[in-house]
């Protein structure tokens, strides 16, 4: 079995418990997702399957996200499993949000939250935060490509976004540092991850209905619809080369990486000068 599937992740349970109902069902060890969500988040999770792992480094990697902002309240995890850490009263308008929001757009530096399973001197940062340690965190520069509200309960204090990013943001730290910017402290009480890559929630299989082998084979996604490169066919001779690593020479309609086609299915993913295609990748 060979593909892609895009799992939507239950709120309460990791995405490696995703990854081991999917090795329970199918008997594959192979198998992989392309981006993490944390356990009190849900949506998208892209899981490749067999061989398909070795392209989780070619797929499109930009998220989007709708989360929800509880205002008046930050924690120690920026998020509604974290424990109080400081709280305001301090009343704010739409207006003000929106004009604060300006400043996360674009390309920014953001500091990830301590506890987040980036590394620092070979241990993660929630190792430390645990032990009450504090360990010097380097800001990290994402994009933000689209953020915009969705509504606001100024009653409530709850703010909705929509969040289109670059691999890597966090979208916790927009909501503390949010907060912290208005001045009313802020936490994530909710996150629903609506695309990763190509990948789209409505497209998205819900993690119960895969109770067999053949539930699984039936979502399965061929890896050439999500593999967003100029495409190549090859005759028999040129897949035989191919398939033993060797290169090819071939007019390709562009340089760079290319996807090798047989029989409409990846043979291999290569990198091409316009005439000369090296492989990089083998499938076949």
């Amino acid at each position: 079995m060979f593909g892609f599937i895009n799992i939507y992740k239950p709120k309460g349970i990791t995405s490696h418990d995703v990854i081991s109902v999917l090795r329970r069902i199918t008997k594959i060890k192979q198998i992989g997702h392309t981006g993490t969500l944390d356990p009190f988040a849900e949506g998208v999770l892209p899981v490749c399957i067999g061989k398909a792992t070795r392209l989780i480094e070619f797929l499109n990697d930009d998220k989007a996200y709708i989360g929800t902002v509880q205002l008046g309240k930050s924690t120690t995890t920026y998020d509604i499993e974290g424990e109080e850490v400081n709280r305001s009263d301090k009343a704010v308008n739409i207006d003000q949000i929106k004009k604060e929001l300006e400043n996360f757009k674009g390309d920014i530096e953001q500091l990830p939250p301590v506890y987040s399973a980036i590394k620092v001197k070979g241990k993660k940062l929630y190792e430390y935060a645990r032990k009450g340690e504090t360990v010097e965190i380097a800001p990290r520069r994402v994009s933000i490509n689209k953020l915009e509200v969705l509504n606001y309960d100024p009653e409530k204090r709850t703010l909705e976004l929509y969040i289109d990013c670059s691999k890597g943001t966090y979208i916790r730290s927009i909501a503390n540092d949010l907060g912290e910017k208005l001045g009313t402290y802020g936490h994530l009480s909710k996150l629903v991850r609506v695309k990763a890559g190509d990948f789209i929630i409505d497209d998205a299989v819900r993690l119960e209905n895969l109770n067999s082998i053949d539930d699984v084979k039936k979502n399965l996604i061929n890896t050439l619809e999500k593999l967003k490169y100029p495409m190549a066919e090859l005759n028999e001779k040129e897949k035989n080369k191919v398939s033993h690593g060797m290169d090819i020479y071939k007019n390709t309609p562009n340089e760079g990486v290319v996807i090798l086609v047989y029989n409409n299915e990846l043979a291999a993913v290569a990198k091409t000068d316009g005439t000369t295609v090296r492989c990089l990748k083998v499938f076949v």
